[in-house]
């Protein structure tokens, strides 16, 4: 299920939280959308939730437009907040049970979509315990199951890796990725570009309420990529690795550093991997080559910056 947005804006007074917003979500991706502190991230998703209404502009899920039929929307998205509030005195089977049942979850089903849910998010062996006991990666988790118990087409996910240690990060994408492989379509909002690099199947960039960049990754990566920086270590031969960079296609610069050679290339995925290849018929040891910066992120510190930053 697809989700658009076209002329999307939401204003207090004078203050534009979101201005004149447009974009696409396809069928079964992973759209990540990115961008500092306050640039209007979360006010989008509760629009594209239908808890809050624009000042102009609509947005539509599975082709049901959010101002016109928001109940309708409401049945089709999954919305989990950057911060929601957990009932203390609840189990994590208790918990789900209560908002299975607001969602008209039929009773003979519940158990079942429950058990199924847990399982998902591996908490299954947590089902007893009460929800004020539980890590932050578990609650993360656990608001991440409340989302589905109404099996929603599309999943608005504002931070979902928010105040997450690095395991229970990793353990989030997983979950996300089967999520996808299940059919679902995900909006993914978060501050921090890497934490959705590796994820996401789209991004858009916003700041101050205005879309900046926003497409495939791998179009996103063709516009980031026109310059970037690759580490490259050899057990030794140092000196003919360099000679061999320099004369190869797409390099303007080689320095050795500290922790192997470094080449500023122009181009993308595929001069890179010229540069492999190349070293590799030279006979040279190579153990190591990688990307040292991150075209994404220096593409998301050149847009922002150029709207003024956070």
């Amino acid at each position: 299920m697809s989700v658009k947005v076209q002329g999307l804006s939401k204003r207090y007074g004078q203050f534009a939280a979101v201005r004149e917003l447009t974009f696409d979500v396809p069928e079964g991706s992973i759209f990540g959308f990115v961008g500092p502190n306050g640039a209007g991230k979360t006010t989008t998703l509760r629009i594209l939730a239908a808890l809050l209404e624009p000042t102009s502009g609509d947005a539509w899920i599975g082709g049901e437009s959010v101002t016109q039929h928001p109940r309708a929307v409401r049945r089709k998205v999954g919305y989990m907040p950057d911060f929601f509030g957990v009932y203390d005195d609840l189990t994590v089977a208790e918990y789900l049970a209560f908002y299975a049942h607001s969602h008209g979850v039929p009773r003979s089903r519940r158990q079942r979509v429950i058990a199924d849910l847990l399982d998902l998010v591996d908490l299954t062996e947590k089902a007893d315990w009460f929800v004020n006991t539980l890590s932050r990666g578990m609650k993360q988790r656990l608001g991440l199951a409340r989302s589905l118990v109404h099996d929603p087409e599309v999943l608005l996910l504002d931070e979902p890796a928010s105040g997450l240690d690095p395991r229970a990060r990793i353990e989030m994408r997983e979950i996300l990725r089967e999520l996808r492989r299940m059919g679902k379509t995900i909006l993914i909002s978060s501050h921090v570009l890497p934490e959705l690099a590796d994820l996401c199947t789209h991004l858009g960039i916003v700041s101050r309420g205005q879309m900046l960049v926003h497409g495939p990754v791998a179009d996103i990566l063709s516009r980031a990529q026109n310059g970037q920086s690759v580490l490259i270590r050899v057990l030794d031969k140092v000196e003919l690795t360099v000679e061999c960079l320099r004369r190869s296609a797409g390099v303007v610069r080689v320095e050795v550093e500290d922790d192997g050679v470094v080449a500023e290339v122009t181009g993308g995925d595929d001069v890179i991997a010229g540069l492999l290849r190349s070293l590799v018929t030279a006979d040279l040891p190579v153990v190591e080559l990688r990307k040292r910066s991150g075209g994404l992120e220096e593409l998301f510190l050149a847009v922002t910056g150029e709207q003024g930053g956070t």
